[in-house]
């Protein structure tokens, strides 16, 4: 493709998108520049999945060029810059301080964030981030200090000019945990009331989604009725799927990792069976059709065919507005799993049965889902009235003897 030239000020920059057919990633987005100080022809490039990500790259380090950044400052990953601008970052705490920042830095924002460019950090993904943290179980004071770490070093990147506010200012976290505890103790109360809520949801999704694509739908359906996490159903493959017994044979997960979605075991670290209840069949078997006959492709996919996660999902159908408008502002992507387990408890399975379907290791969890409804309650109570009025019920006197001589 032909070279572009952008004249940016202080620095002249030069673009190119090359097509290389033979990669996992065929677009590869270039920009050369000469450094006046070195007096050196300077170059980057990424490869990207399609041209349009490729033009979005670029773009981006013209926009930094023309704020005064070099492509390389600009193009920086957050490890790569935290740990070269730690001790500025960290400058003036107290040494009993040093250690749970450093050890939060390296633990969890490394593994989460440190694979993106610093300038490509949005409120967002710092915000799903933080999500996820609690969702593992970590203590308040652990997300505390992680959290402060990355807004030090975060506003050390405001100071250099490579973005012009920080995005790792999160409010309103502590409120999360509440929500947590919540789940923990009454998942019950999170679930969907029943399947044409179920498909109303779905349909509001793709309404609000691009080019309304069907396939978020079908994964939000698939979700609630198997009680998968989206992780894994992401990581379904064609193959895992038994269409003669229709049952899903639950392997792995697609969770985040540096350099982007990967694939992994699942969370217990064991393989399950799910069953795939007659209302989708039609749905999965259309699934099947549409991936071939591989049996490693994946059977859910976001429109580009790229792999889904939870985080996906949200900004691609705008969940937060979507849910908010049903009356379910507080509905998250979990709450399917939440859903599909209260469902299924409430249609008789066994606890025990209930417990392989979910993949919990503790029986614990799973009784949470074997609360018993209102009706069931008062059911309770009018059958304990009951016998109280057997116990209060007046007994027959004994016949009276008769004497005979």
């Amino acid at each position: 493709m032909a070279d572009k030239a952008i004249v940016p000020v202080g620095v002249r920059l030069t673009t190119d998108i090359e097509y290389r057919p033979d990669r996992l990633n065929p677009y590869r987005a270039r920009v050369r520049w000469f450094d006046p100080a070195t007096k050196r022809r300077l170059s980057l490039s990424e490869g990207k999945a399609d041209e349009d990500e490729a033009q979005e790259w670029l773009q981006s380090i013209i926009e930094a060029a023309e704020a005064g950044l070099s492509p390389s400052l600009a193009t920086m990953k957050l490890a790569e810059y935290g740990n070269a601008n730690m001790d500025l970052a960290l400058r003036g705490l107290e040494l009993k301080t040093l250690d749970p920042y450093l050890s939060g830095w390296r633990m969890r924002v490394v593994p989460a964030l440190g694979h993106l460019a610093v300038r490509m950090i949005t409120n967002g993904a710092v915000d799903r981030t933080v999500q996820n943290w609690i969702a593992d179980e970590l203590s308040r004071s652990t997300v505390k200090n992680t959290i402060a770490v990355l807004v030090r070093v975060m506003e050390q990147a405001v100071r250099d000019g490579i973005i012009k506010v920080n995005p790792a200012r999160v409010t309103g976290w502590q409120k999360l945990y509440k929500q947590a505890e919540d789940e923990l103790l009454d998942p019950r109360a999170l679930a969907l009331p029943d399947w044409e809520t179920l498909v109303a949801l779905a349909d509001a999704l793709v309404a609000a989604s691009h080019d309304e694509y069907r396939g978020w739908g079908e994964v939000v359906i698939f979700a609630a009725c198997t009680a998968a996490r989206i992780g894994e159903i992401s990581g379904c493959r064609v193959g895992d799927i038994d269409t003669t017994q229709w049952t899903w044979t639950v392997r792995r997960q697609t969770t985040p990792a540096p350099g982007g979605l990967t694939d992994k075991g699942t969370k217990g670290k064991r393989a399950r069976k799910v069953p795939i209840v007659e209302e989708i069949r039609h749905l999965v078997a259309q699934r099947i059709l549409s991936a071939g006959p591989n049996p490693d492709a994946r059977l859910f996919t976001g429109p580009r065919g790229r792999r889904i996660s939870t985080a996906v999902l949200r900004d691609a159908t705008h969940w937060d507005d979507v849910v908010t408008k049903l009356g379910y502002e507080h509905l998250r992507r979990h709450d399917l799993r939440h859903t599909g387990l209260t469902w299924f408890a409430d249609a008789g399975v066994q606890v025990h049965v209930l417990r392989r379907i979910a993949g919990h290791g503790s029986l614990t969890t799973t009784q949470r889902y074997l609360h018993p409804d209102v009706h069931k309650i008062t059911a309770a109570g009018a059958a304990l009235s009951a016998h109280f009025n057997v116990l209060r019920a007046p007994r027959s006197l004994p016949s009276p003897i008769v004497m005979t001589r």
